[in-house]
């Protein structure tokens, strides 16, 4: 045995135990919701110490002195008792997403998101089967479940029929799905949860910065053309070569065609999205449009973007009617129901976290903490000279470190946009570009931790083709995709924030910028 041999076990074996630790630190953390109740515990524990600490800070804008507010104290108990119903109702996310899910539910409850997956990864030509499959991951996202469900044993199943590896074709679809989470070609349900809690944690500073859903669509949209092109030359250059040909012995399935119905299905749900989307554009792009700002005839501050949500479920509601009628998913108006109900009780789970993250969110504002520490944290990150590239570099890392052991991207912003935001606020730099720096970190490791709800999933389906694939397997398959992603990724932020271009609509890098 050489001694490159010898280190590369030793090496491996040092990995092994330190996923090991990953894996035992994140099975200890409790539910998400009970996390954000403990969270709130914290604040106003951390209140009544920083309290009588004299804890406090000058307003950067206002110069007025900003104290704590102890929530342990007879006024703070007065003001929990009265705002925990108006915390929990008037918290952003909450009503952004039962909004969009009533869209997308009757188009995923259609059966529109499945089979448009599958029209795309079976139309591609063999030799772009690799990038269709990252690119159907991308789109999946608009389904809340169809990437990992459907598409990831899918690109698996494609690849063994084609003679390939089924492993790269599960990490193929695998990279586009998880690892692009935060890329995207459409505005989709995560984006307006993202904004919700962006603008509430904007409001610390400003209380009249509202962060819309499509604050990082210029951004995302050329992020998902370079997962696309990462993922595809990671699989054909780094993976797949490294699996070498496959020996096992799983039989190789058929791939189910689109049957003539659901081809028309999807050629007049195609065309109803066509219209959609003019009589969309027709509210906004002339200047006589009926959603242009009334007192000046601006785009950017608008009843067009104010209501996006209204948009966004517009485009998935009426071509997912379409398809479902013409396929005959949906008969009448009680399967349409049907298919919102279905939707909506997947955010059972939801509701519950969000009762307890508003309460989180909203006693650290009412605390001060949250502005303090973010006025004395910008303070700190000036003096040690911790700001532009350096400091967005640095905040991407600390994402994806944080995504190493808690896997939900809402939870995780939930906790880290009350801190960093105002923070970045008062060093000049909109929301938009610090909810952006964390959307890369949030997804290159979804990849390689195992506190990623579905990577036990993934486990599984890897199973099917060798029963001895475990975690080891897939996260030395993912590793390589991580690295790039990170890297390529990130670079991509920098040279945006150089040239200077907006992240998206009213999405500008800087604070004041327009």
């Amino acid at each position: 045995m050489t001694e490159s041999t010898l280190k590369k076990g030793k090496f491996q074996k040092i990995f092994l135990k330190s996923l090991d630790y990953i894996e035992i630190v994140g099975n200890k953390l409790p539910h998400p919701a009970t996390l954000f109740a403990l969270l709130a515990l914290i604040v106003a524990i951390f209140s009544l110490v920083a309290d009588y600490a004299g804890f406090s800070a000058i307003h950067p804008v206002s110069k007025e002195a900003i104290t704590v507010n102890n929530l342990l104290s007879a006024d703070g108990f007065r003001w929990i008792y009265t705002n925990i119903t108006k915390n929990f109702v008037n918290f952003p996310p909450l009503g952004y997403v039962l909004v969009v899910m009533v869209g997308i539910g009757v188009a995923e409850g259609s059966g529109l998101f499945s089979v448009m997956i599958r029209a795309l990864v079976l139309s591609a030509p063999p030799r772009l089967i690799t990038a269709a499959l990252v690119f159907a991951g991308i789109i999946s996202h608009l389904a809340s479940e169809a990437g990992y469900v459907i598409l990831i044993p899918l690109g698996a199943m494609m690849f063994h029929a084609l003679g390939r590896h089924p492993m790269a074709g599960l990490a193929a679809a695998f990279s586009g799905v998880s690892g692009g989470f935060g890329a995207n070609f459409l505005i989709g349900s995560v984006d307006p949860i993202l904004a919700g809690l962006s603008t509430s944690a904007a409001q610390i500073l400003n209380p009249d910065l509202v962060i819309n859903p499509a604050v990082n669509f210029y951004f995302m949209f050329t992020s998902g053309i370079f997962v696309v092109i990462i993922g595809t030359w990671v699989t054909e250059k780094i993976v797949e070569p490294r699996l070498g040909e496959y020996k096992g012995d799983a039989k190789k399935l058929s791939i189910e065609q689109l049957n003539p119905t659901e081809r028309k299905g999807l050629k007049y749900a195609g065309l109803s999205l066509l219209l959609v989307i003019i009589a969309l554009a027709m509210t906004i792009v002339p200047e006589w449009g009926i959603f242009r700002n009334p007192k000046d005839a601006s785009v950017l501050h608008s009843p067009f973007f104010d209501g996006i949500i209204i948009g966004i479920l517009i485009f998935f509601f009426i071509p997912g009617l379409v398809y479902g009628v013409i396929t005959k998913t949906i008969k009448n108006d009680k399967d349409t129901v049907r298919h919102i109900t279905h939707s909506m009780s997947g955010l059972a789970s939801y509701i519950v976290l969000v009762f307890f993250a508003a309460q989180f969110v909203y006693f650290f504002s009412y605390s001060n903490l949250g502005l303090i520490l973010a006025i004395n944290g910008a303070e700190l990150l000036r003096d040690i000279s911790l700001t532009g590239v350096s400091l967005i570099i640095a905040f991407v890392l600390l994402s994806a470190f944080i995504n190493l052991f808690m896997g939900s991207a809402s939870a995780k912003w939930a906790i880290m946009a009350p801190v960093f935001i105002p923070m970045f606020m008062i060093l000049g730099y909109h929301p938009a570009l610090t909810q952006a720096a964390f959307r890369i970190g949030d997804s290159v490791t979804n990849l390689i931790t195992p506190m990623m709800s579905y990577f036990a999933l993934i486990v599984t389906f890897a199973q099917k083709y060798d029963d001895k694939y475990g975690i080891g397997t897939i996260i030395s398959t993912m590793i390589p995709y991580t690295f790039i992603l990170t890297l390529i990724w990130t670079l991509l932020l920098i040279i945006w924030m150089l040239i200077g271009i907006p992240l998206g609509p009213d999405g500008p890098l800087y604070l004041n910028v327009e």
